[in-house]
């Protein structure tokens, strides 16, 4: 059992380094090649900064499936299954499209083309829904083409959720980690809990996909010194879809042989076990919702669904008052909780204390989200460890001067004393936002947004 928990890790730590080690000199490429849009009306850095982070997670990709296929313990999921080569080979096709996209801005159906080419592409070598298990009914065969249209979508839905809400340093790819983590424990329970080989390639792209996000984070944390771009959130997008499709269509309720009964009465008692499965949009429930709302809100305004805007949820956030950080640290909650709740549940579904946590957990989001001006403070012993704006702040007391000054003289009055004060006194430098080489800024705790309707270009 703990074999293959060190290969998994040692896949993980392979892909984190690659990708973070790939960042950097992609960002010289993309400075050199000039892969640095101009700002955008709904952008909220103020600097351009480089794109084609993808790149560098594309890498990680790659070298993850290359140390995988020279494990002893994942060697067999390359022998028994094509879905591994299926996944390069999508993504592979989405990934150049997407650096494309950033180089030449791509028009918005050329990029949907894409996706439903690449997920196609995945279907043809084997990594497809071949069933699902629906309550009150059993396990539903799927024809060709049926699983063929209900593997597309899922695809282009995750792909287009994933890149929708990159729109904050850091967001996309922390959001991913979270749910390709609670992913991970689901799909490793089914494969070394159940002994079920089919869970095993989900289980391999789920580890992977946490060390791409791993290692792009430290350059997209807030201030970001590069953005992944199309190129990299349709990749981590696909990948995640490939993970869902992977299991969900290949785990036969039969297989698990932990619940008596009928077919039908199987697939019932199982359902909290399917919940992160039928559809992943209980582990990307946060961008599958401003996936929604965006095309709801943008059809009742009577644009394209395809026109960007300023009003996806991390904007919202910025305009109540939270800063850039908190709003990203806040999208990362409600993603943990949903994410590790479904799982959660899947696995204790009779246990009333996990719904009491999620209860609890949620009251607690809803006051972080009511309160954006409230600044915690860390308590003494953590001083030196937290960031600047959270540690306590000592009050000086200034000697208090009488209004005569020294040896009986007249103090001037305030107005000449701050006339000649200014002339004399050397002028302290003013904060101007600007993060220097970084590319981006900070924005302040007041939005500086208006407009939710218009925008220039297409998702960062």
């Amino acid at each position: 059992m703990g074999q293959p928990v060190r290969d998994y890790l040692l896949t993980l730590c392979v892909t984190a380094a690659v990708t973070y080690l790939l960042t950097g000199p992609v960002r010289k490429f993309a400075i050199a090649i000039g892969a640095m849009p101009a700002i955008r009306a709904r952008d909220v850095h103020r600097e351009p900064t480089p794109r084609l982070g993808g790149i560098a997670m594309f890498g990680g990709l790659c070298a993850g499936l290359i140390v995988a296929d020279h494990l002893a313990n994942l060697d067999s999921v390359f022998d028994l299954s094509s879905e591994p080569r299926a996944l390069l080979s999508g993504a592979a096709l989405i990934w150049l499209i997407g650096v494309l996209d950033d180089k030449f801005e791509i028009d918005a159906l050329i990029k949907l083309g894409g996706q439903m080419i690449a997920a196609a592409v995945m279907v043809l070598q084997g990594l497809t829904i071949l069933w699902l298990p629906i309550p009150g009914v059993g396990t539903v065969a799927l024809t060709q083409w049926q699983g063929t249209l209900l593997t597309v979508a899922l695809v282009v839905i995750t792909i287009n959720a994933v890149n929708f809400v990159d729109g904050l340093d850091g967001l996309a790819a922390g959001m991913v980690l979270i749910a390709s983590a609670a992913f991970f424990l689901y799909t490793y329970r089914l494969w070394y809990g159940h002994m079920i080989e089919a869970a095993a390639p989900a289980t391999l792209f789920t580890a992977i996909l946490m060390g791409m996000c791993l290692g792009f984070l430290p350059h997209n944390m807030h201030p970001a010194r590069i953005f992944m771009g199309d190129s990299g959130s349709m990749l981590i997008g696909l990948v995640l879809a490939a993970g869902a499709i992977s299991v969900t269509g290949q785990v036969d309720p039969d297989t698990m042989k932990i619940f008596e009964g009928s077919e039908r009465q199987a697939t019932h008692a199982m359902l909290p076990v399917f919940i992160p499965l039928l559809l992943p949009l209980t582990i990307i429930a946060i961008p599958a919702a401003d996936l929604v709302l965006a095309i709801v809100r943008r059809t009742w305004n009577g644009q394209s669904p395809f026109a960007a805007d300023r009003g996806h949820l991390h904007h919202r956030l910025l305009e109540i008052g939270h800063s850039h950080s908190r709003s990203v640290l806040i999208m990362y909650f409600w993603s943990a909780l949903i994410a590790f709740g479904a799982v959660g549940y899947s696995v204790h579904s009779a246990s009333m204390w996990i719904v009491l946590v999620i209860v609890g957990l949620s009251a607690l989001g809803l006051i972080l989200l009511l309160m954006p001006r409230f600044t915690p403070r860390a308590p003494l012993w953590a001083q030196r460890i937290v960031p600047p704006r959270y540690r306590r702040r000592r009050r000086v007391e200034e000697p208090q001067e009488p209004a005569d000054g020294p040896e009986g003289q007249q103090r001037p009055p305030a107005d000449q004393m701050g006339r000649e004060g200014a002339e004399q006194a050397p002028r302290a430098p003013i904060a101007a936002g600007v993060s220097g080489v970084n590319g981006a800024t900070a924005i302040g705790p007041r939005s500086r947004f208006s407009d939710h309707r218009k925008a220039d270009s297409t998702h960062r």
